[in-house]
């Protein structure tokens, strides 16, 4: 059993390997990829006894975790100026798609009910494709994907309703055939764990519990998160760290299918209430790498779970029938998009981009033929249209991509107004350094976004009312989740002089748009930075000890002018020598040793360095004495 499980997980993850960098060179995305890699294993996981389906519901909380993901990233405030939207647009769009649809399979043969439940499994589209592209093409925060947003989230609310009204579509023939094969078939499996809690309740007790299941999560994810992690940082490991942001998530979502509501709902709410947590970031960037694997292993399935030998069998129909639908929600995103006044590619973007039908497609096709509503024929014909959908929908993007975003761009190059760079900081640390270069940006109304590693020094700016992030800002992935994708600044003020090292190379080396400013630890450390290739550095005491020197000088009886001027010559030579011995420090093995290069050129120079010097001092004290 062990060695099957090794074997399954063996195959699917070397098909997303060779698959997803191939369809990303080649510009069709990452999620082309997977599917495409599900498709060419498929017949591997059949032939090894994968329960596809199966596979795929587990790994669909790979869409629970993103919308949690989603929720972090969106204030609560943006969430209810975008309201209107998600009832408003996301309602007419699953009312008008599902009655479109319906129109269609009642022309098409089909009973009312059975029409009706057709309508609404197409009326969903695919939240994991759909989110995950907007975010890996950068078209999440354009106006198109917002819009596109707001109509996925009403439709993971639009799931609820849409379990309950199924069942009362049930037909008597199917209903019939259902309980003959169940009294046949009954006492063969084992008892399923039973976690419904509303269950065969009344409806304004599974009301009740519903409301009383949404206001834990807001109680909990507004005070009882900051505690949890607090304690759980004491161990500083992060590993534990990571586990109990999964854990959370797990618990959300359970406690959502407990009383009937959708994970990825309740899930997304808890992200919104956490989105002002200080632990923000960092539960973004634990969470994220799981949920691209779960991500990709859900798309696999849906590659591997088309029934080819059923699609050839009947390949026009269910072509034409996946392009029909296609061009129908598309038709009706375009509708809308103009009525909501999207404008030019974003009405697009809207349209191609929720064309297809949706992961929870497959939950919903289950449903209705364990409710006896649809028959199981026309399922797997069901089955087979949401598969080849979803697998059409990077084409879709591409379109957009290579066809309409082009075009609308020439347009709006030539109209745009000229738009003034604003700037954002990143403060990686909010010690004794990072919090003075912190307090005088923020008086100076330049907003800053402050990463911080010490859970007691987070305590303390929370005591003073002080904005911060828990995380370890030397990770590429929290440094995303932060922004350092739209940030002009990175200051590098965190405590540890190699993590600093590597961060500022990190920088010099991904991010080179992004000046860094960062706080060297000692002489030594001035050089490591300067390889690394950073070149605003501020060694923390350096400033402070200047002024110490010009107090002494005032205190001998020099004007501060004087004082100054005397400085500014010592500054001047210490920065030349800086770097002149920058270079023999890095080429040498060990620089601190005496036969080393570096040691070897301060003794040979260091003479001539102080004559050089006070020659300098001396003619400005003659200058300033003159004047």
């Amino acid at each position: 059993m062990t060695a099957d499980f090794m074997f399954i997980t063996f195959t699917i993850f070397l098909a997303g390997m060779i698959a997803v960098p191939l369809a990303s060179r080649f510009g069709l995305g990452s999620v082309l990829g997977y599917l495409i890699a599900g498709i060419v294993i498929g017949p591997v996981l059949h032939w090894a006894g994968v329960d596809v389906v199966a596979l795929q519901h587990f790994t669909e909380f790979g869409v629970v975790m993103m919308l949690f993901v989603i929720g972090l990233e969106m204030q609560p405030q943006v969430l209810w100026a975008m309201r209107a939207r998600i009832f408003v647009m996301g309602g007419l769009q699953v009312g008008l798609t599902a009655l479109a649809v319906m129109a269609v399979a009642m022309l098409l043969g089909q009973s009312w009910t059975i029409a009706l439940a057709i309508g609404l499994v197409f009326a969903l589209s695919s939240t994991a494709i759909v989110t995950q592209t907007l975010n890996e093409k950068g078209l999440m925060r354009s106006d198109g994907g917002q819009a596109s947003f707001s109509v996925l989230l009403f439709q993971d609310i639009a799931v609820i309703p849409m379990l309950a009204l199924i069942p009362l579509l049930a037909l008597p023939e199917l209903s019939e055939a259902l309980h003959h094969g169940d009294d046949h078939g009954g006492g063969h499996g084992e008892a399923a764990l039973n976690l419904n809690l509303v269950e065969g309740l009344p409806g304004w007790q599974v009301a009740l519990a519903t409301l009383a299941a949404i206001g834990l999560v807001i109680v909990a994810g507004r005070y009882l998160t900051g505690p949890i992690f607090r304690y759980v940082a004491k161990a500083r490991l992060r590993e534990l760290f990571v586990s109990t942001a999964l854990m959370m998530v797990l618990a959300i979502a359970l406690l959502m299918t407990m009383v009937g509501l959708s994970p990825a709902l309740g899930t997304f709410l808890a992200g919104v209430v956490m989105a002002n947590s200080e632990y923000r970031h960092e539960l973004e960037s634990d969470i994220d790498p799981f949920k691209g694997i779960f991500l990709g292993v859900f798309f696999i399935t849906v590659g591997a779970s088309i029934d080819f030998a059923l699609l050839g069998e009947n390949l026009l129909l269910v072509v034409g029938l996946t392009l029909g639908l296609i061009v129908l929600k598309c038709g009706v995103m375009l509708v809308l998009g103009r009525v909501f006044r999207l404008a030019g590619g974003d009405k697009w973007l809207f349209g191609l981009g929720l064309a297809q039908a949706g992961e929870f497609g497959f939950v919903l096709v289950s449903f209705t033929v364990a409710n006896a509503v649809i028959p199981g024929p026309v399922a797997d014909l069901l089955l087979l249209i949401v598969a080849l959908s979803m697998l059409l929908t990077p084409a879709l993007f591409i379109l957009y991509d290579r066809v309409i975003a082009p075009r609308y761009s020439r347009q709006q190059d030539r109209a745009a107004d000229e738009i003034a760079p604003g700037g954002k900081i990143i403060i990686a640390g909010h010690g004794r350094f990072g919090g003075i270069v912190n307090r005088a940006l923020q008086a100076a109304d330049y907003p800053t976004t402050v990463i911080d590693y010490s859970n007691e020094q987070l305590a303390m700016l929370r005591r003073f009312g002080i904005s911060a992030y828990f995380g370890d800002a030397t990770r590429p992935d929290l440094l995303h989740a932060a922004g350092i994708d739209e940030a002009r600044i990175l200051v590098i003020a965190i405590d540890n002089k190699d993590a600093a090292t590597e961060l500022a190379r990190y920088m010099h080396e991904h991010h080179p748009h992004v000046h860094v400013v960062a706080r060297a630890i000692d002489r030594w450390h001035v050089y490591e930075l300067w390889e690394a290739g950073c070149r605003d550095i501020i060694r923390e005491t350096y400033d402070s000890s200047i002024r110490a020197a010009r107090s002494v000088f005032e205190a001998m009886g020099h004007a501060r002018p004087e004082a100054e001027r005397l400085l500014g010559v010592f500054e001047d030579w210490d920065r030349r020598t800086m770097i002149e011995t920058a270079q023999a420090y890095l080429q040498s093995e060990d620089p601190h040793s005496a036969d080393s290069d570096y040691s070897r050129l301060v003794r040979d120079h260091l003479e001539s360095w102080e004559a050089e010097m006070k020659a300098e001092m001396k003619a400005a004290r003659e200058a300033s004495q003159a004047q």
